[in-house]
């Protein structure tokens, strides 16, 4: 679904990627780790368009994406849940999960049911100002405005920050239906190990720019693995 082939990102002269390649496919959930300011978030970004690479390339089912603005690559099925969530606090929840609309044609402009099963907490708020839930369900809120795009590859930028405990396991869940019953590709950016472990199918590690480690989720616990990962 996604191929990332030796991509160079820059922010003026200080380089935030050297030479990342990885690739997410239909069905597993792809997990990146790595220390804060490894990149991590520099690659969701390149990866919805957010942040021009100067080298290498981003496809997704085998076109090649190019220069093509975030808006572009959310027509052709690339969601994408922002560390930070950035919901719009004044609007409601409906409102919220309507601006997902905008990249979708005339006949597919619905919130799907799908989204109310996965997380049933914003059917009964759907009034309710974003601003006025709680994180957890603000993130419940942001996948599922993801969601409603039809994306056949979901990106999330640490989706368990800030999280308690029991809206990550409903998160979890949600993330693992995705994949098993959608067939979603997904791309998932992590601090919180356990829940990369619980749920990837494979796992890379970048360091300074770089992917220093790529490979299983049962590979976590060895040792050498472990120490791209320790502060």
């Amino acid at each position: 679904m996604l191929t990332v082939s030796n991509v160079d990102l820059f922010y003026g002269a200080a380089q935030a990627l050297r030479g990342v390649s990885l690739e997410a496919k239909a069905g597993e959930i792809t997990c990146v780790l790595g220390r804060n300011g490894t990149g991590k978030t520099s690659l969701m970004r390149a990866v919805v368009g957010q942040q021009p690479i100067r080298g290498g390339s981003i496809a997704l089912s085998g076109e090649v994406l190019g220069r093509e603005a975030p808006y572009a690559r959310a027509r052709r099925g690339i969601g994408f849940v922002p560390q930070g969530r950035e919901i719009f606090p004044l609007l409601t929840v409906k409102e919220n999960l309507q601006t997902g609309f905008a990249p979708l044609k005339r006949a597919e402009k619905t919130i799907p049911p799908h989204v109310f099963e996965l997380f049933p907490v914003l059917k009964s708020m759907l009034g309710r100002r974003g601003g006025d839930l709680s994180g957890g369900q603000q993130q419940q809120l942001a996948i599922g405005r993801a969601l409603v795009t039809r994306p056949r590859l979901l990106v999330l930028d640490e989706p368990t920050e800030g999280i308690q405990p029991s809206i990550i396991k409903d998160i979890g869940r949600a993330i693992r239906y995705l994949k098993d019953e959608a067939g979603l590709a997904i791309l998932l950016v992590e601090q919180y190990l356990d829940f990369c472990r619980e749920l990837a199918d494979r796992v890379y590690i970048l360091d300074r720019g770089e992917v220093v480690f790529a490979g299983g989720a049962e590979d976590l616990d060895r040792p050498e693995v472990r120490r791209h990962l320790t502060v």
